[in-house]
């Protein structure tokens, strides 16, 4: 068989290729399985599994914009006043 890398699989090549399919997701990314020519599953590593289904707590966003070379710019925001309606409740 071929020994080119690829991400997307139809179903019956993903059956018959599933250790190269394994491989595939650990080594080189998510691996998409196609039904009948439309995108069906993705078979990922444990590893992007982990990354995607953990907390999102924020910390790499903070640690991000911590080591930015931008951090020590100050932004001023404007405080603008919208009208206010009453609602009965």
């Amino acid at each position: 068989m071929e020994n080119e890398k690829h991400d997307v699989w139809p179903l019956q090549d993903a059956k018959m290729r599933f250790s190269e399919l394994v491989h595939e997701a650990q080594s080189s990314g998510p691996q998409h399985i196609t039904v009948n020519g439309c995108q069906a599953v993705v078979v990922l590593s444990e590893q992007d599994y982990n990354r995607l289904k953990s907390e999102r707590t924020g910390q790499e966003l903070v640690e991000l914009l911590g080591n930015s070379p931008l951090k020590d710019v100050l932004c001023e925001r404007e405080h603008i006043e919208g009208p206010v309606r009453e609602v009965d409740l």
